[in-house]
């Protein structure tokens, strides 16, 4: 059975978040605040967390730092805060996804099975070195690409930028985290590099690269890779 930790200080939100997700056949456990998180997290190792950041006692982005002390359990954010700055913080703390307030229930389930979906596909030996699609296959080992049976010529800075979303599939990716990893700590604010490599990415493999089926931007916070 699937546990996971719902960490929100709304009484009547934790309710409706705990029977619906033991109606699913979920294992739920309740925190009202962040230390109570991090010690029933230590204690009860979840699959999963649904974490709000305002909390009572301390930010849900510290909450998230204190989480990825001690593992990779996926973490969904919960909160109403709307700008994007709050959600590129949660997100280059560690955390795998982010709903905002008000939210279906529908959704939050579908990306709850998602994110522990990942979890489950994740290999436990080797990392990641052949990526397969409907419309392309990448050999992240010997830095092949082919679409439609055909090679795809793509630079070291393309691939370096497409290993790190390949790599991790279905998690948003911010743009801070890629100009960090591929152009370094200098280059963190220059947005635009992304903007033009992602779409020479796209050109190169999506079928139709003015609506991409692989290599999706999520607006003001980074990219994702679905497979």
């Amino acid at each position: 059975m699937t546990r996971v930790l719902v960490v929100e200080d709304d009484p009547q939100l934790v309710r409706a978040l705990v029977l619906n997700l033991q109606a699913r056949h979920y294992d739920v456990d309740a925190a009202p605040d962040g230390a109570t998180a991090l010690r029933l997290a230590a204690a009860r190792q979840p699959d999963v967390v649904l974490l709000d950041l305002g909390l009572p006692d301390m930010d849900g982005v510290d909450v998230i730092k204190g989480l990825r002390g001690w593992g990779r359990v996926p973490i969904l954010v919960l909160s109403a805060r709307q700008g994007s700055d709050e959600k590129v913080a949660a997100l280059d703390a560690g955390a795998d996804d982010y709903v905002t307030k008000p939210f279906s229930m529908n959704e939050l389930l579908a990306r709850l099975r998602a994110a522990v979906r990942r979890t489950e596909d994740t290999p436990a030996g080797p990392a990641v070195t052949l990526v397969e699609t409907r419309d392309f296959t990448l050999d992240l080992l010997a830095k092949r690409a082919v679409r439609d049976g055909r090679d795809v010529r793509l630079t070291p800075t393309e691939w370096h930028l497409l290993e790190i979303l390949v790599t991790s599939p279905g998690r948003l990716i911010t743009q801070k985290h890629l100009l960090n990893e591929v152009w370094g700590i200098t280059q963190s604010s220059k947005t635009n590099y992304l903007r033009v490599y992602m779409a020479q990415l796209r050109r190169k493999l999506e079928k139709d690269p003015a609506h991409p089926r692989y290599l999706i931007t999520e607006p003001g916070m980074g990219y994702r890779f679905e497979g």
